[in-house]
């Protein structure tokens, strides 16, 4: 059984930084794509950033901004989060790809089959 736990979330104010974690047990960590995405209130659940033994993904809007990173003898994934906006807030989740994808990185969240609690991040203005 595949178990996630993320945290890291909080307040903070636009243009401050956060660092979410992500701790992942019940499978061999370093096998696969880790996702993390967000949802915000009214909105579908979107990718911001995902990392696999074979490179990194961002979504535009936080390139730059944000850096996903991850530890496979903690089996822990990072995302370190700086200039953040208002836009920003949403509860964000991590996720590990399906193992049959090998290095490529689904984007869609669709492809993910196991989901944190989430963290909730929220920007004010």
């Amino acid at each position: 059984q595949v178990q996630l736990v993320e945290s890291g979330g909080g307040l903070v104010q636009a243009g401050g930084s956060l660092r979410l974690s992500c701790a992942a047990s019940g499978r061999t960590f370093s096998r696969y794509a880790m996702g993390w995405f967000r949802q915000a209130p009214g909105k579908e659940r979107e990718i911001v950033a995902a990392i696999s033994w074979s490179g990194t993904y961002y979504t535009d809007s936080v390139k730059g901004r944000f850096t996903i990173s991850r530890d496979n003898a903690k089996e822990t994934v990072y995302l370190k989060m700086k200039s953040l906006k208002p836009e920003n807030t949403a509860v964000y989740y991590c996720a590990p790809a399906p193992s049959y994808y090998g290095p490529q990185i689904p984007l869609s969240g669709a492809r993910y089959n196991y989901w944190g609690q989430g963290t909730q991040v929220t920007v004010s203005s």
